[in-house]
C-alpha cells in the first residue's frame, strides 16, 4: 500500500463525517427557510450540487490542476 492510500485510510471517516455534516448543514438550512418544505426534495438537489461539485473537482484531478497542490 502506497504511503497516499495509508493516509487516504486514515482520514477516511472524517472525510465521510465531513461530507454527511455539510450535506446535513443545507438540508437543514432550507428547510428553515421555507416553511413546509419537502425534505426529500431539499435533500436530492443538495446532492445534486454536491454531485456536481466532485465531478468538477475529479475532473480537475484528472487534468493535473492537483499535481502540484
Amino acid at each position: 500500500m502506497t504511503p497516499e492510500a495509508k493516509e487516504i485510510l486514515k482520514l477516511r471517516d472524517d472525510i465521510k463525517a465531513d461530507l454527511e455534516d455539510l450535506f446535513k448543514k443545507y438540508v437543514k438550512i432550507s428547510d428553515w427557510d421555507i416553511p413546509e418544505a419537502n425534505d426529500r426534495e431539499i435533500a436530492t438537489r443538495v446532492i445534486s450540487v454536491m454531485q456536481e461539485e466532485l465531478d468538477k473537482l475529479k475532473a480537475e484531478v484528472f487534468e493535473g490542476k492537483f499535481d502540484n497542490f
